[in-house]
């Protein structure tokens, strides 16, 4: 192969290039210049074939490759093909080095001839990987390119798409501005309707507490009755004495009547605070918090309940246990409130278990729990019951208004719901439930102190 033949195919791939830039940017000039430049090239390679004189030719190869590396590098028009054309660069250099040391000095050539080589080995290895490296930059751009593109595509679509959905959402705007009238007529009458609910579910609980209340409030009646009939008669006892003249024993009878009239006091009050808790629990709530006992509270709508589902039911029969930490105190809450979740839960509990006892025979035994606890900066009501429990499926949803798992007219769905929610937003504490299948379910209740 003629020594030639690498800068003719050098100058025709950097030729090719450099016209298919100017012919797309519209170069027309720098195009014209570049088609004489490819012209002289093949003459010259045409020359070295039928007159084989190398020795003048190099020279003008030298000088040609020179012109085409760096006339584009000057120009800003071929700056996009800087890289491009700074890959050829070391291999025009290298060659115009080579051929003026061969004409120049051949001795010292032909002895540093493997070192030109080398050099022209090394300048094709760093044209190759200048080329590979633009090449992979040429793609990754036209991947660039071509995913803007898309972009404007997909942009423009969206644009036309947007002109469409304004007019169908001026066409629109009239429909809902009227069923939005209509919507808030119907929230509004929806919220009325909840809150007869919610007032229904109040009176209902009050309702279920009547009988309880009947029975808590009829022992210390009792009590006053038969200590005011003891005590008339120890009244008529001491008058005998004294018409008698026995002052002794009038003075000892006077004692016991005092002791009787402590008595009657003591349970008049009894009766007075169930009374003043009914009251209470069926007043709107203040939203007020004070500093309750939840021990006594517990215990008292614990009584109340199960004695109420007495009242109701003869055959209703379940026991209770109660656990209650004495270290706790008095803490704020609103005790009405708490009162309904307390009642609401105990009520819940007892159906629980009156359902599993109508599945079970006799060696069942219903038991609810109340425990309270106190625990750093919370207190801990557990209300917990060993019926048939709630089902995995329906966990989540117990709490949500008007959901219910009893038959149809026994029950509302807002009994959990508003006890949620009172525990929740009224005291920012927690209301949250176990439960096991076949073993009973327990609902803790945590309020901060």
């Amino acid at each position: 192969m003629s020594i030639s033949v690498a800068p003719f195919i050098i100058s025709l791939i950097i030729s090719i290039r450099l016209r298919k830039h100017a012919r797309v940017n519209t170069l027309p000039e720098q195009e014209k210049l570049l088609k004489y430049g490819f012209y002289f090239s093949v003459f010259l390679i045409s020359v070295e074939a039928i007159f084989s004189i190398l020795s003048i030719t190099q020279w003008f190869w030298g000088l040609y490759m020179l012109a085409l590396v760096i006339i584009p590098l000057q120009q800003i028009e071929f700056r996009p093909l800087r890289m491009f054309i700074i890959a050829f660069v070391p291999f025009v250099i290298e060659l115009v080095i080579s051929d003026l040391t061969e004409a120049i000095n051949p001795d010292f050539f032909k002895t540093s001839e493997t070192y030109f080589k080398n050099a022209e080995t090394l300048t094709i290895i760093w044209m190759i990987a200048i080329l590979f490296s633009q090449n992979r930059q040429s793609k990754a751009a036209e991947k660039e390119r071509q995913k803007r593109l898309k972009e404007d595509e997909i942009n423009r679509a969206i644009a036309i798409r947007k002109v469409e959905l304004e007019g169908l959402v001026a066409e629109r705007t009239a429909e809902l501005t009227e069923q939005k009238e209509e919507l808030e007529h119907a929230i509004s009458e929806l919220r009325a309707t909840q809150s007869q609910l919610i007032q229904s579910e109040k009176m209902a609980s009050l309702g279920e507490l009547t009988a309880g209340i009947a029975h808590e409030i009829q022992n210390p009646l009792n009590f006053v009755n038969n200590f005011s009939e003891v005590s008339k008669e120890l009244l008529d006892e001491m008058q005998t004495e004294m018409d008698k003249g026995n002052a002794a024993d009038a003075i000892q009878i006077v004692a016991d009547i005092k002791l009787n009239l402590e008595k009657i006091i003591h349970h008049g009050k009894r009766a007075d605070s169930i009374v003043k808790g009914m009251l209470l629990h069926s007043r709107v709530s203040s939203g007020q918090k004070e500093p309750t006992d939840i021990n006594a509270l517990a215990d008292e709508y614990l009584r109340l309940a199960y004695h109420g589902l007495r009242a109701k039911d003869k055959s209703f029969n379940a026991s209770f246990e109660t656990d209650f930490d004495e270290t706790i105190g008095k803490i704020n809450l609103i005790p009405q409130d708490i009162g309904r979740v307390i009642l609401n839960l105990l009520n819940n509990a007892f159906y629980a278990v009156t359902e599993k006892k109508k599945q079970s025979g006799n060696e069942y035994i219903p038991t609810v729990s109340l425990t309270t606890r106190k625990s750093g900066t919370e207190v801990e009501i557990r209300i917990a019951d060993n019926g048939n429990g709630i089902p995995q499926k329906i966990i989540d949803k117990i709490f949500q208004p008007f959901f219910t798992t009893k038959p149809a007219g026994q029950g509302t769905g807002l009994g959990l719901s508003i006890c949620y929610e009172i525990v929740t937003q009224l005291h920012g504490g927690q209301l949250k439930v176990e439960t096991k299948k076949g073993e009973g379910s327990a609902f803790i209740i945590h309020l901060p102190v």
